[in-house]
């Protein structure tokens, strides 16, 4: 039961963090990319993930929209698109 409602606050918080904070912490970040706080402090310490930092130096922050425009820089090209590419490369090189 205990484990159903922390699920609940959860998947709330999430959809909060999500729609409404425009600055996240460390924590806020980590759930929010479904990741552990030993991941995204990795991606931090080795500048995979934009962040920025208080003026001490000990917090990090996160802005969503950047972590947003973050995830989706990675992108996997369909069947389809990577198809048409090969074709257009296989027309290029017949004619020379």
């Amino acid at each position: 039961m205990a484990e159903d409602l922390q699920k609940v606050a959860d998947l709330i918080t999430a959809s909060i963090i999500g729609t409404q904070k425009e600055v996240l912490t460390s924590d806020e970040c980590a759930k929010y990319l479904g990741v552990s706080m030993s991941c995204l402090y990795k991606w931090t310490m080795t500048r995979q993930i934009p962040h920025y930092k208080s003026p001490t130096g000990k917090m990090c922050f996160f802005n969503r929209k950047e972590i947003e425009d973050w995830m989706q820089t990675n992108r996997v090209a369909t069947d389809e698109e990577l198809e048409r590419q090969a074709q257009k490369l296989n027309k290029k090189g017949n004619k020379k």
